[in-house]
């Protein structure tokens, strides 16, 4: 058998989503931060189906007081697809939000202690295999989408993957850069190191972490034992730079673009960019934003 049958496939994803969204208050005061909508869909609709098309089955939602709403959303609701029924309403417009029953799980995290302890808390459901993570804040767009196109990678070279974009050198110092190693491909990099918002000049690099990563379960033993880190918290960077080295860690530059939805500016951004790709409202959407454009003096 070759090392690449005995590879373990990418069945599980972990969505930490217990973050109290301040952001967006008051908006988030009541709703998680991740069901507010991009149009008709919640950011985390778009994080699970991006999710399924890179055949993941279990998702794990690391939760915390008052997200309920979330995992209400991939339930069925009865009342409502009665009423739909009887109106004779079409019921495919649901049919993403539908999961197999046992392939949602949550788990609680009671204190926030950063994404390295909330990816942590997810361990017992994890296991020993590798999986996905997703931050939903960060919407993927792409075709294929990104995590399928980090699968497909993994299925080559196993290890630990990340997905990076390019940004001009001017941006280095809001994000986490990887230092690159040599280029397996025009869209995989070996990884070295890790830099967290490093200044223009010290960067290694213009490649961003950008929110979805493919990591071996041994990253769990790691956050166990790990201090907390920058703001006191336990970061996921940190339990990454130290498993370079250890296994193979490549970086994977995705295809596609990147809404940063964790941001007032982003969110907006994200919703006119979708609008103007669906056939039902691009015109008029269009014809909206000329007109503010011209009210505005723009």
């Amino acid at each position: 058998m070759t090392l690449k049958e005995q590879r373990k496939p990418i069945r599980k994803a972990v969505f930490p989503v217990a973050g109290l969204g301040t952001r967006f208050l008051p908006a988030t005061k009541a709703i998680p931060k991740e069901m507010l909508p991009i149009i008709d869909r919640p950011l985390i609709q778009y994080a699970v189906d991006e999710a399924r098309e890179a055949g993941i089955e279990q998702l794990i939602f690391v939760t915390g007081r008052g997200k309920t709403a979330i995992v209400e959303h991939f339930d069925t609701a009865y009342e409502l697809e009665h009423t739909m029924r009887d109106r004779g309403k079409v019921l495919d417009i649901l049919a993403p939000t539908r999961i197999q029953p046992g392939n949602l799980v949550t788990v609680r995290q009671q204190v926030p202690m950063g994404l390295g302890h909330a990816i942590w808390c997810a361990r017992a459901v994890v296991g020993d295999e590798p999986f996905a993570i997703f931050l939903p804040d960060e919407m993927m767009i792409g075709t294929p989408g990104c995590m399928k196109q980090m699968v497909d990678a993994y299925e080559d070279v196993g290890g630990n993957l990340i997905s990076v974009l390019e940004v001009p050198a001017a941006e280095v110092s809001s994000y986490g850069v990887i230092a690159p190693g040599a280029r397996v491909s025009d869209t995989l990099t070996e990884v070295k190191g890790l830099v967290e918002k490093p200044k223009r000049e010290d960067a290694p690099s213009n490649l961003i972490i950008s929110g979805r990563y493919i990591l071996q379960p041994e990253v769990m033993r790691t956050l166990e034992c790990q201090e907390s880190g920058a703001g006191g918290e336990v970061q996921l960077t940190d339990a990454m730079a130290r498993m370079i080295g250890r296994q193979p860690f490549h970086a994977v530059t995705f295809a596609g673009r990147r809404y940063d939805c964790g941001s007032k500016a982003g969110f907006v951004e994200a919703t006119l960019a979708l609008a103007l790709e669906r056939e039902d409202m691009a015109e008029d959407v269009r014809a909206i934003m000329r007109r503010l454009l011209a009210q505005s003096g723009g």
